[in-house]
């Protein structure tokens, strides 16, 4: 199939035709029908499938204009940089077609992107978080809405935004068609499918864990930090297909350490790095240079492992393999994308070899582990957070009090006064230093 035989205007071919597609992807043509039908629906597929697209196409075929701009389509995404992404994916989609999309996230001006929207649109895409604060603070009419679509929403919920997705529910018109795209199925996924969604159909790409087949996976033995560095410094230099390479790692700590200590070890070369603690305009600014082939190198954390569409990334490599199994699928999804193959590297030690089983067991394949290449520095020298913490916590216990004296302290000097009975005569006597009385009563005639 191709994309002249679904059902959308001149205007869409003729922009998918600029940008050099041709074939609907599995998830782009399952999806195309349920949603053109009104239906709610549910999209299942793995990291680099094309669910923007296959979400934005029937979107965009259905608008309506008007001379009067108003919000009909909202788009909610877990990451400022998806938000960038997503609004510049509707923007090529749209180059012959008067559409009018927004992009608002946390961090930006609110006011300025308040002034957007009461402007006028079309599309708006947001985080959940930016959008609540714009309707809650500057009150813009949502009656208009007749399309949610909550991309990543795997992430989503995972990145705390459970609440905050309810409330927005809760805000926009009931008679609205809900579109919801996943990587994973997760329990939180179908309960909030059960709470919101009217009868959902349900299309799945490729099962939960699916690996893209085109991507080989390697795995290297390796002993700590250090060794991991020597071995990446060596594929670096010696590897010339290694043209634009995406390191995760762990931690954000993590990925400054080996930022660090790759600029460090290979000064001629250019390396990037994001994170969460990084920001928004660095942000932007490692990945648009990633894209445009001006940094060879991204170090990231799982941030980037979601949504961000980054083209002919020719390896990935896992210098921390991720606690979650299903986080491992969504990395190397960043490479052998648009049909072409990609590699992914891990690098494992004996402390993450649990985390591989558990990739292994959700794939239900083996990553094919290699020898540890000969001329490589095994360092063993450990970094702090490698040093095994064998303090134990010393408890100490009450002991029981023995004794039963005294009170806890003695009492004040004014306290110990005890209470008696002082006649009138002697506090007379007390207080002017000779008896007085009140006098004596005076008898009443009768």
């Amino acid at each position: 199939m191709t994309f002249d035989e679904l059902n959308l205007n001149k205007s869409l071919l003729n922009a998918l035709s600029d940008l050099g597609l041709t074939t609907p992807t599995t998830i782009q043509h399952k999806a195309f029908a349920p949603i053109m039908s009104g239906k709610d629906m549910v999209g299942i597929a793995q990291t680099g499938t094309g669910k923007t697209i296959a979400y934005l196409l029937p979107c965009l075929r259905m608008l309506q204009f008007s001379k009067e701009k108003k919000i009909q389509v909202l788009i909610l995404v877990p990451t400022r940089e998806l938000v960038v992404q997503v609004e510049q994916e509707v923007k090529k989609l749209t180059k012959y077609m008067t559409v009018d999309v927004v992009g608002v996230y946390g961090g930006g001006n609110i006011n300025v992107q308040a002034a957007q929207i009461h402007k006028g649109l079309d599309v708006l895409v947001a985080t959940p978080g930016r959008f609540l604060d714009l309707v809650l603070n500057y009150s813009f009419k949502l009656k208009t809405v007749k399309r949610l679509v909550i991309d990543e929403v795997d992430e989503m919920l995972d990145l705390g935004f459970r609440t905050q997705l309810t409330r927005v529910l809760d805000l926009l018109p009931p008679n609205r068609q809900n579109l919801m795209f996943s990587a994973t199925m997760t329990t939180d996924v179908e309960a909030l499918i059960q709470t919101f969604f009217r009868h959902p159909q349900i299309i799945e790409a490729a099962p939960t864990g699916t690996p893209v087949e085109n991507i080989t996976q390697l795995g290297f033995p390796v002993l700590n930090f250090n060794t991991k560095i020597n071995l990446l410094q060596h594929l670096l230099q010696t590897d010339a297909d290694m043209k634009k390479v995406l390191v995760f790692v762990a931690t954000k700590k993590q990925a400054d350490l080996v930022h660090e200590t790759l600029q460090t070890k290979l000064p001629n070369e250019t390396i990037g790095i994001i994170h969460a603690n990084r920001a928004q305009n660095v942000r932007f600014a490692a990945v648009n240079q990633f894209k445009d082939g001006t940094n060879k190198v991204l170090i990231a954390t799982d941030i980037v492992a979601r949504g961000l569409d980054i083209a002919e990334v020719t390896h990935v490599i896992n210098f921390d393999m991720p606690d979650e199994a299903e986080n491992y699928i969504h990395r190397i999804g960043r490479t052998g994308r648009a049909d072409k193959d990609g590699i992914a590297i891990s690098f494992v030690t004996k402390a993450e070899l649990e985390n591989q089983q558990r990739v292994e067991r959700l794939m239900k394949m083996k990553i094919k582990m290699k020898r540890f290449p000969a001329g490589v520095e095994k360092n063993p020298t450990l970094i702090a957070d490698e040093i095994p913490n064998d303090t134990m916590k010393i408890i100490r216990v009450k002991q029981p009090k023995t004794d039963k004296g005294a009170a806890f302290h003695e009492k004040k000097e004014k306290n110990k006064r005890v209470n008696t009975i002082v006649k009138h005569k002697d506090r007379m006597m007390l207080k002017y230093g000779r008896p007085k009385t009140r006098g004596q009563k005076i008898k009443k005639k009768k």
